[in-house]
């Protein structure tokens, strides 16, 4: 019989790469709930409630601030294209692969993209963004990743949104792998533009963007002399629909937005400060249990992310043979390299409903088991001895 006959029942699987996470069961109910139309009252109350909890997670007091219906490249590629016009100038930071990825949007705006490159694994350079800065007049923003989910490194977004303001530029913030399970402060660092995922550690399914836009990025929203080049993704048209008017722009995914709303509900109940304190703690053990096995760390240290470790693979493993047993036998995923670091690290996320000592000690266990079946001698159970060790710390 073909495939498409049969119901699908998707596998159990552990998601212990780049995202998606795993999805918290309340999340899962509220998406199964009846549908109502996209300007039902009832509805638009769900709405309100998504951006009011947004802006306690981004830590914002920003008025425009919503989801993007779409995973979290459609909510750069809204900030970029909202902002940028044809001739405007833009430095991007690049330390991974979603730095260049925001580049290259910003190139397809027919904006003239100035990179400031640093090596995977290492945290952006403020003092050389500031120097392309000073080559440039009139650059309308600076764009960065906070969270660089392809190489697991943290880059300190305070000084270069500093710098960036000083030199009379936006500063737009990806924050798509950080927002929930890493310390975010929008209104703090005064970022401009703020924007992420719903997939990650915030504990819900692909497909929404939260993205929050301050008072003087809205300004330069309205006062651009052409029109946003996508109807779709236009700040300025979203805003009529989420903000009191209604103004219908799009059917809304309303059974994600559903998910989202509880989603939310859960990190605010858990509260963000002990969410955060969770992700660095089971982190920390993980990163302490794969240096037992005498695995090297790939991000350099100081800047780990503490939701996404990156780990160079040993000499002589074969990358896939060890992922997909990992999934066929454990039911693990793990995510593989990207670009230059491809089937050079392996990236192990705990996000969200997964970050916890139950993961960690689960991912040990089992690549305790295939290391050895793929010629990388250890000692047997030193990893998750370890592991045990530093959770009880």
């Amino acid at each position: 019989m073909e495939h498409y006959r049969q119901e699908f029942q998707p596998p159990a699987r552990l998601l212990l790469g780049a995202g998606p996470s795993n999805v918290n069961p309340r999340v899962l109910q509220a998406m199964s709930m009846s549908l109502v139309g996209h300007l039902d009252p009832n509805f638009l109350q769900v709405m309100d409630d998504v951006a009011d909890m947004l802006r306690l997670v981004f830590r914002t007091n920003n008025d425009l601030t919503l989801p993007i219906s779409g995973t979290g490249s459609a909510g750069m590629e809204a900030a970029l294209v909202s902002v940028l016009e044809h001739g405007d100038s833009i430095v991007v930071g690049i330390n991974g692969f979603f730095g260049e990825r925001i580049a290259q949007i910003a190139e397809r705006c027919g904006a003239t993209v100035h990179r400031v490159e640093a090596t995977w694994g290492h945290p952006l350079d403020p003092e050389a963004i500031e120097a392309e800065l000073k080559r440039h007049n009139g650059v309308k923003a600076v764009a960065f990743v906070h969270a660089e989910t392809s190489a697991g490194v943290l880059t300190p977004p305070q000084p270069i949104v500093d710098i960036a303001h000083h030199h009379g530029a936006l500063a737009l913030v990806d924050t798509v792998t950080s927002l929930g399970g890493v310390e975010v402060d929008v209104d703090g660092w005064e970022a401009d533009i703020c924007f992420s995922g719903s997939q990650k550690c915030l504990g819900c399914p692909p497909g929404l963007a939260p993205v929050t836009v301050s008072p003087r990025a809205e300004t330069v929203m309205q006062d651009r002399q052409t029109l946003v080049q996508s109807w779709y993704l236009d700040m300025t048209l979203l805003r009529r629909y989420w903000s009191g008017t209604r103004m219908y722009h799009h059917t809304a995914p309303i059974s994600m937005l559903y998910g989202l709303r509880e989603g939310l509900r859960v990190v605010l109940e858990e509260g963000l400060s002990t969410r955060i304190q969770r992700h660095t703690q089971v982190s920390t053990a993980l990163k302490a249990g794969l240096e037992a096995l005498g695995l090297r760390l790939f991000a350099q240290e100081g800047y780990r992310l503490p939701n996404l470790t990156t780990v160079r693979i040993p000499d002589g493993v074969d990358d896939a043979a060890v992922r997909s047993a990992l999934m066929e036998r454990y039911g693990i995923e793990i995510g593989g390299g990207l670009g230059p670091v491809a089937g050079q690290v392996w990236r192990i996320g705990l996000m969200g409903e997964n970050a916890t000592a139950s993961s960690v000690l689960t991912i040990l266990s089992a690549l305790e088991d295939l290391l050895p079946e793929n010629g990388y001698e250890i000692g047997r159970g030193e990893g998750v001895a370890t592991a045990q060790r530093a959770l009880a710390e």
